[in-house]
């Protein structure tokens, strides 16, 4: 099966080795994508909603890039580090995926890569045949 590999451009993805996206045959893996922008400044500041509106905005360019879209997305995984505030996490999530409603966790983990990040997202996407 081709294999695709999606890169944002961010030095970190050289350091850790790592993509955006990868493609393999009609299935897409996100990787874990929190609140930058392409200069690698924070975008939401201490807004939990906010952060998660830019990080699903991020992760469906990278889908349409890979011939895809919102609507392929079967899983979210969403790491958060205040679980009290599901509510804010989960509105933006919601006005994503109100009508698709993929399968998604939140989980609650001690911290992320910057203290200032409140959330990490994975996605999965299956593209139809």
């Amino acid at each position: 099966m081709e294999r695709t590999n999606y890169s944002s451009g961010v030095i970190w993805e050289d350091i850790v080795g790592y993509s955006r996206a990868v493609k393999v045959g009609n299935i897409i893996e996100v990787t874990g994508t929190v609140a930058a922008d392409d200069s690698t400044e924070l975008v939401g500041g201490n807004s939990a909603y906010e952060q998660t509106k830019f990080i699903l905005e991020k992760i469906e360019k990278v889908l349409v890039k890979a011939g895809a879209s919102m609507n392929d997305v079967v899983r979210t995984r969403m790491f958060v580090t205040d679980i009290s505030r599901w509510e804010e996490y989960g509105k933006a999530h919601g006005e994503f995926f109100w009508n698709i409603k993929p399968c998604t966790s939140m989980i609650e983990v001690k911290g992320l890569i910057s203290p200032d990040y409140l959330i990490e997202i994975e996605a999965t996407a299956i593209m139809q045949q």
